[in-house]
């Protein structure tokens, strides 16, 4: 394995880590400094457009990196948005006791789905800043992000035995009763072996040399393998802090009123 190699898949380790670490710090601070955070991350944001932008106009290694670090970025925006309760969704009450599945959708939907059109908005923008440019490494990064994380939330929808609802804020324990306890469900053996297939699709297509092993690629297939990292936390015994402790400080561990199983 080259150096290159290796450096390229330290940086994507690295911005998942550091970029989950820092979204998670500034959503535990007091709810004064969430406007403050939000504003100066959307400078951070306005200059993510930038980077991607020059990332696109040309294939490079340095261009790989910034498209993707810039696009980093830019989902931390989404997510610090999201987790200050600034971008969810119109309903911001916890799931009524006794709903229908079908009625436990729609309020599911209800309470996420500004923040969903927000990323498919960004994704449409980013699709027509793609057009005539030869660097998708931007691109490519948004849009496995966006798969990865609409297989998480599903995934929440339908149980899993490690939801993460103990580390939700304060301000949004509501959510948490709208996540599923359970071992194990046909969703999440799909999503886990559709994710898995396609890694290792793509090491395999590598090996046989059908593909050029550029930085891009390995940034694009470390952060895949990430992905599927937090998949897994969702049902093996791996507590957040052990990687983010750091960023989590004094969590709640009370279970949301109304919390499904």
């Amino acid at each position: 394995m080259s150096l290159e190699t290796l450096a390229a898949a330290g940086f994507a380790l690295w911005c998942w880590w550091l970029g989950t670490g820092v979204i998670l710090w500034l959503d535990r601070l007091h709810p004064s400094t969430f406007n403050r955070s939000l504003a100066g991350w959307t400078v951070l944001l306005a200059l993510s457009f930038w980077g991607v932008w020059q990332s696109m106009s040309e294939n490079s290694v340095f261009n790989a990196y910034l498209g993707f670090g810039s696009v980093i970025v830019m989902w931390g925006w989404h997510e610090l948005a999201f987790l200050t309760g600034r971008l969810t969704g119109p309903r911001t009450t916890p799931l009524d006791a006794g709903t229908s599945e079908l009625q436990r959708f729609k309020q599911s939907v209800g309470v996420v789905i500004h923040h969903e059109l927000a990323l498919l908005l960004n994704f449409g923008l980013l699709c027509l800043m793609q057009i005539d440019q030869p660097n998708h490494v931007a691109l490519c990064t948004f849009a496995l992000l966006w798969c990865m994380r609409v297989s998480a939330k599903m995934n929440l929808y339908f149980g899993v035995r490690h939801n993460g609802a103990q580390y939700l804020p304060a301000h949004l324990l509501y959510l948490g009763s709208y996540f599923r306890i359970r071992s194990m469900t046909p969703w999440f053996v799909l999503s886990m072996l559709a994710a898995c297939l396609a890694w290792a699709w793509m090491l395999w297509r590598a090996q046989q040399g059908l593909v050029e092993v550029t930085t891009g690629w390995v940034l694009l297939a470390s952060l895949l393998g990430l992905a599927i990292v937090e998949h897994a936390m969702m049902v093996l015994p791996w507590p957040m802090e052990k990687l983010w402790g750091w960023a989590l400080g004094q969590t709640v561990s009370a279970k949301p009123a109304n919390a499904s199983s």
